[in-house]
């Protein structure tokens, strides 16, 4: 545009500039310069911007940097209004900071009401009110389930989890410091910043890593700290911390915690804080040690969760929370009166309903639940506890969560599977099956839920309920310690439900399982059978009532004691009648325990075999044995059958035993021909799954043949189908006379008309013992059918003689059974528990029921150690400069001990007494403990061993509390004339010639004076004499004792004076070696040793003195109580622990093998070690990484392995081949090494025990050959082990495979791996894994 002229030569510019067409006005120079022509010339003045800036490389490069990688703070958060005030900081973290309270953060949630509270709103249906609550108390249980940093696992560890998960938090373990992250010492108080300043090294190697940080060499820096206003800081800190303590206890002392203790806080407070204020400020250039915190200060972590706090007072029903202790306590038992009335009220809309009106107890256990309480329900066998385990699966499947069922044995699980499959969304999960693993409602064995619990299996998100069946078995010494693992290790957002037979100390494992997980356990049950039980005696073919209701019946007895003497006295008439019925009754005892070598032809023999059973048995004598006892059996099957009291078990505790009894009813037939051949279609079908050569074994066989005429045999030694099988016919009501053993009535809901002791002791695989009460009681409460019989009927046999009558009061009507930890550490818990930082062994120690008693009066003693802090400390005055009392006691107390073994060692010693003669100094102990008195001896011990002493006292006659004077002498002391003085006073002579009767004339003890110095005669036992000098003086024993001369008197105290002129100190004592003869190191050692300190304490200022002995009560009383609170820290300490010493023995055994490092972090051999469950797991993890299976073929490897899992200890030698034989000698040694190396640590390991115990190598060559493909038939013929044991080492042998594998992968050897698959699946095959007829159905 062209320059447009102006006033006063001022031109300017008019233009249009930007994408709006904006008008711009530009000045122009008043001058117009010229411009050099050029090609541009006909370019407008004002070109328009480009769209986007041009782009170089320059350009892109700065774009980048200020973008990306420089750093910034964010322009839209961090700007001055809402930075908000600028902080200012000085050293260690003290901020000059206005304090100011944060706004609480709530949010509006539904309300849950109880069902019978619920108002019903339009439509009839309920709808919950809002309230408002802090967002911390619903953060609460969202903390539990992922408190650990851990991710999502895939799917195929979502059951079982895996070795690398990280488990969630136990319950009972919120609010606490102990799970967090573990800081240096000194990362929290600033103390690390002090010694960077002072030039030494900072702390750059993290726990568990070989190499940090190198920072260089740090020099020392000047600092400067101050502290002006630090006395007023610690009067309030003061206060607070007084103010809090006495919150603990009662009002007396609260209130002298008040008037004395902190008013002396508050004096010495002020009084330390003026010259403060008059100096200003102090400047400090050294250390500043912080003050040691009270030992309550650093309470671990069960102290705080056990901890009683006076304002915590919860509601009933309330769930406690936050570590409080509940007013009622944590084991709640009411009255179900008022709940069984209004049960229909309380819960009107059941989650699962009955046919059947419910008991008392199961009502409450119901309304509990639906409040989602955990319960405890203790009632008898067949009371109908399973109704509560359903109501809690109901339960589950309404919430849309999971429920699980743990029961102590597999065939539990597996009867509960069939049990629930029609009304529930059932799964299983064992060792070696896994059922719908999705399903809502999970049954498995205990020690599953266990590894899924170390394991960190995500499924544990899910769970609502875990319902413990058979909580007694928590006393089981092999295996109880799972089911307190697995109650410490359950998270916090899983209930309870435990079921019980009926204990004693239902309410102690209740509270404790209350205070463990800080929940509240509702207790519940009943003592009422639902069938009465009468207990009765069969004897001689009758049977006697001897109990009713729970109460003996004294007739019933008395009647068979005089039937049992009558028949006695008939046979003792008859000419060796009573040597005849001896010798069977030794017969019968001695039969039932036969030699293990015969247990082969045991297990076969039966109705088909009894011929060639007696052609072993040459004689007449077993025949006869076994004949009579048939007809024991005989007689009884009669008499009950007669009385209508069949089905009956009968209960044999051995194996063989049941076979034997079995196969003597050879011609009892108690079916009928419907029955036949319903039992007769049942096996065809069931053992129609086997195939032909496992149909024909010996066992079926016989089996098959005892059913069809309604006998049948229970017990470990059969197959798993064969138990089955006679399970469920026995359920059926076709079998009517069952033979089985102690785990029929654990493992089998089969209850019977009557039940039969065979015998009132068994073999508990140590000794033959009385049968226990809570035994007992498991096995009688089968006796009774709920809606069938109106009474169970209890028999115990009796044969040749009765059982004694306090036994049988005890058996019957005696108390269970209680509730005992057997609660132990395993190197696979510690391992588990090493690998995550958050979870410590020791809390797992103190939450064990051992431990229960011990940690429930931890705050008793934490306020028993709180108050003797507070005491207020007493001071010793010495009159002498600075006190050395203390000195003088430790010496003392020492002296003390080394006394007390001298005394029984050197003065007990036939050596001493040769020495101890008349005119022997010696050292006898004082009364006072002041001053060890000196003395001589005047007459050796008579009849009553006590010698007589002259002794020199300190204090004299006159101020003697004591004093006894003789009949002979006066109360006072004349000076006689010297004229009429004797000629015996005047002149004595040390030796007489006159020989003494022995005579004693004096009364003991006998005080007198002479030559200034005061004496007592008294009797001394040789444990009071400290010291035998090694000088004698000479003694006129007839003077002394008999004349009671004062000149002999005189003489003789005058001897001992001139033995202490040396000062305080006592003659030299008997050199143990040389004079007394002296052996023994250690006497001798204690002996110089006790005797140097006796002059040391000579040497002291404080012997000798006047107040020594109110000095030395008040030293006493002062190291008394520092005892007492030592004595109190070490018991609120984890040293105090019961199983602490085995706890460190075996983490160094972990460390000697290299399961784990000197930082306590798990290595890949520990995380190897965590994979073996089945087998010890030290033993199998040091066969892995030595390589003892790389040289074997997958069939040798398993055989080897199946010592890991078979449990049965005496059977036949194996022959093996010469490959394995070498194998199992490698593995021995192995076993023997590590057991001596447990030994070297202190443990409580035998080494040959620990190897026989984990080592069985019964069934090798059994396993070699079934892997090789051999018949089931053929191997059974190789060993006398019986076939259900051989099915179960098998099947228990699969999982031990399938360990193997994970440990291989692991380790990251292919190799094993791939062996491992190939001999799992060689040994998977025909009748050993045959599917469980309650799984699959017949």
């Amino acid at each position: 545009m062209d320059r447009v002229p102006a006033g006063n030569e001022l031109g300017f510019r008019v233009a249009f500039t930007g994408y709006s067409g904006h008008v711009r006005i530009e000045p122009e120079s008043p001058v117009e310069v010229e411009r050099p022509s050029n090609r541009l010339d006909g370019l407008p003045d004002l070109i328009l911007p480009p769209a986007f800036p041009e782009e170089t490389p320059e350009t892109i490069r700065g774009y980048i940097k200020e973008k990306f990688l420089l750093p910034r703070l964010d322009e839209d958060l961090f700007t001055p209004q809402n930075a908000g005030k600028q902080w200012d900081f000085d050293w260690f973290d003290r901020a000059k900071v206005e304090l100011e309270p944060s706004k609480p953060r709530s949010v509006v949630i539904p309300s849950w009401e109880m069902p019978f509270r619920r108002k019903k709103g339009k439509g009839g249906r309920w709808e919950p009110e809002s309230v408002e609550v802090d967002v911390s108390q619903l953060t609460i249980e969202g903390e539990d389930l992922s408190a650990m940093p851990r991710i999502v696992e895939p799917s195929k560890d979502f059951v079982r989890g895996s070795v690398n998960n990280r488990p969630f938090r136990p319950g009972g373990l919120d609010e606490n410091g102990s799970l967090g992250k573990t800081l240096p010492d000194g990362a929290c108080n600033g103390e690390w910043a002090l010694e960077v300043l002072r030039g030494s090294q900072p702390q750059v190697l993290p726990p568990g890593f070989k190499s940090g940080l190198d920072l260089g060499q740090l020099e020392a820096h000047p600092y400067r700290w101050d502290i002006g206003e630090e006395t007023s800081i610690k009067k309030e800190t003061e206060h607070v911390k007084m103010s809090e303590l006495s919150v603990q206890f009662d009002d007396l002392f609260k209130k002298a915690w008040e008037d004395d203790v902190l008013k002396f806080v508050d004096d010495g407070a002020d009084t330390e804080s003026k010259p403060a204020e008059e100096s200003g400020q102090i400047i400090i250039e050294e250390e500043l040690h912080a003050v040691d915190d009270v030992s309550i200060k650093e309470s671990t972590m069960l102290d705080e969760i056990l901890s009683v706090k006076a304002e915590s007072t919860p509601n009933d029903g309330d769930k406690s929370s936050g570590g409080q202790q509940p007013k009622e306590g944590w084991a709640l038992r009411h009255g179900t009166e008022e709940i069984a009335e209004r049960f229909n009220e309380l819960v009107p809309d059941m989650a699962l309903s009955f046919p059947f009106e419910l008991d008392p107890f199961q009502k409450e256990a119901i309304f509990y639940l639906e409040r989602g309480d955990s319960v405890f329900v203790a009632a008898h066998t067949s009371a109908g506890k399973t109704v509560v385990a359903e109501y809690a699966f109901a339960l589950a499947s309404k919430h849309c969560t999971r429920a699980v069922y743990t029961a102590p044995i597999k065939t539990i699980s597996n009867q509960k599977y069939r049990d629930f499959c029609g009304k529930f969304d059932v799964g299983l999960l064992t060792g070696d099956i896994s059922l719908r693993p999705e399903a809502s409602c999970l049954i498995m064995t205990t020690e599953i839920l266990r590894s899924m619990l170390y394991r960190g299996a995500d499924i544990i998100r899910d769970i609502e309920w875990v319902i413990f069946d058979e909580v007694h078995y928590v006393n089981d010494v092999e295996r109880g310690v799972v089911w307190e693992e697995v109650i410490i290790m359950l998270p916090r957002h899983i209930n309870f439900v435990l079921l019980s037979a009926t204990v004693p100390n239902t309410i102690e494992f209740a509270d404790w399982i209350g205070r463990t997980k800080q929940k509240q356990i509702r207790v519940t049950g009943t003592t009422k059978r639902p069938v009465p039980l009468e207990h009765v005696l069969f004897y001689s073919g009758e049977l006697y009532k001897i109990c009713e209701n729970e109460k003996i019946i004294p007739q019933g007895i008395k009647a068979a004691k005089d039937v049992y003497k009558k028949k006695n006295s008939a046979t003792a008439t008859g000419p060796g009648s009573h040597m005849g019925s001896s010798a069977a009754t030794e017969r019968s005892r001695n039969q039932r325990h036969e030699n293990t070598s015969q247990a082969k032809q045991k297990k076969h023999s039966g109705s088909m075999n009894v011929g060639n059973f007696r052609a072993q048995n040459s004689g007449n004598n077993n025949w006869g044995s076994r004949r009579a006892e048939a007809n024991i059996w005989l007689t009884l099957i009669n008499k009950l059958s007669k009385n209508s009291l069949l089905p009956v078990v009968i209960f044999c505790f051995s194996k063989n035993r049941c076979d034997k009894s079995a196969d003597n009813l050879t011609g009892t037939d108690l079916t009928t021909s419907s029955e036949k051949s319903e039992i007769r279609v049942f096996c065809d079908k069931a053992f129609s799954r086997l195939k032909g050569s496992d149909r024909n074994l010996p066992q079926i066989v016989r089996v098959q043949s005892l059913l069809r005429r309604g006998i049948g045999v229970h017990h470990a030694g059969l197959l798993p189908i064969v138990k089955e099988i006679v399970e469920m016919l026995f359920c059926r009501g076709v079998v009517k006379i069952l033979f089985s053993t102690e785990t029929f009535a654990m493992g089998v809901n089969a209850p019977a008309r009557t039940v039969v002791f065979d015998s009132l002791r068994k073999f508990d695989g140590k000794e033959f013992r009385q049968l226990l009460p809570g035994e007992y009681t498991q096995m009688a409460g089968r006796a009774g059918r709920r809606g069938l019989d109106k009474i169970g009927t209890v028999a115990i046999m009796c044969r040749d003689e009765l059982p004694e009558e306090n036994d049988l009061k005890n058996v019957i009507v005696g108390s269970a059974t209680r509730l005992e930890s057997q609660f132990r550490l395993t190197y696979i818990m510690i391992l588990h528990l090493l690998r995550v930082e958050e979870l410590k062994v020791e809390d797992m120690l103190k939450r064990s029921f051992a431990e229960f008693h011990a940690q429930k009066k931890l705050p008793e003693k934490q306020q028993l150690l709180m108050r003797k802090l507070a005491q207020p400390t007493k001071v010793v005055e010495c009159i002498k400069g600075e006190p050395a009392i203390e000195d003088y006691f430790e010496m003392y107390a020492e002296a003390e001990t080394y006394g007390r073994m001298v005394t029984e060692a050197i003065m007990l010693s036939p050596a001493s007494k040769q020495f101890l003669t008349i005119g022997r100094v010696v050292v006898v102990k004082s009364p006072s403990d002041q001053d060890h008195l000196l003395g001589v001896i005047v007459k050796p011990p008579s009849d009553n061993y006590k010698y007589l002493v002259l002794m020199l006292t300190p204090e004299s006659p006159e101020i003697s509390p004591s004093k006894s004077v003789d009949k002979n002498t006066n109360d006072f002391h004349v000076l006689v004339p010297k004229s009429k003085r004797g000629l015996d006073d005047e002149y004595y002579s040390s030796s007489t010639s006159r020989k003494g009767s022995g005579v004693v004339n004096i009364t003991l003890p006998h005080y007198g004076s002479a030559s200034g110095a005061s004496y007592v005669v008294r009797e001394v036992e040789n444990k009071e004499f400290i010291s035998i000098c090694n000088c004698k003086i000479k003694v006129d024993q007839v003077r002394l004792l008999e004349d009671v001369s004062a000149g002999a008197y005189s003489f003789t105290v005058q001897k001992l004076l001139a033995l202490k002129s040396d000062g305080n100190r006592y003659p030299p004592a008997l050199d143990p070696m040389k004079d007394l003869k002296l052996r023994d190191v250690e006497v001798v050692e204690a002996y110089y040793k006790w005797t140097n300190l006796m002059h040391k304490m000579a040497q002291n200022k404080c012997h000798g003195c006047t107040k020594l002995t109110e000095n030395l009560k008040l030293a006493r009383e002062l190291n008394k109580h520092k005892e007492e609170v030592n004595a109190l820290k070490f018991q609120m300490s984890d040293e105090a622990l019961q199983q602490m010493p085995d706890f460190q023995g075996r983490i160094d055994v972990l460390k000697e093998i290299g399961c784990i490092d000197a930082d306590l972090v798990v290595q890949i051999k520990g995380r190897v070690a965590c994979e073996m469950n089945s087998g010890e797991e030290l033993i199998c993890t040091e066969c892995l990484f030595e390589n003892q299976l790389s040289d074997l073929e997958p069939e040798e490897a398993v055989a080897i392995m199946s010592a890991f899992v078979f449990q049965q200890k005496n059977t036949s030698e194996p022959s093996l081949t010469p490959k394995l034989a070498e194998a199992k000698q490698r593995l021995y040694d192995t076993a023997i090494r590590l057991g001596e190396l447990q030994a070297k640590f202190k443990l409580a390991v035998d080494p040959q025990e620990y190897a026989h115990e984990n080592l069985k190598f019964g069934l090798v060559r059994v396993v070699y050959e079934w892997a090789k493909g051999t018949p089931f038939a053929d191997i059974c013929e190789l060993t006398d082990v019986p076939e259900g044991m051989i099915v179960r080492t098998i099947v228990r042998l699969d999982e031990t495979c399938r360990e193997f594998r994970n440990a291989a992968a692991i380790m990251g050897n292919s190799a094993l791996h791939k062996k491992m698959e190939i001999a799992s699946n060689a040994i998977k095959r025909d009748i050993v894994f045959a599917a469980s007829l309650y799984i699959t159905g017949v």
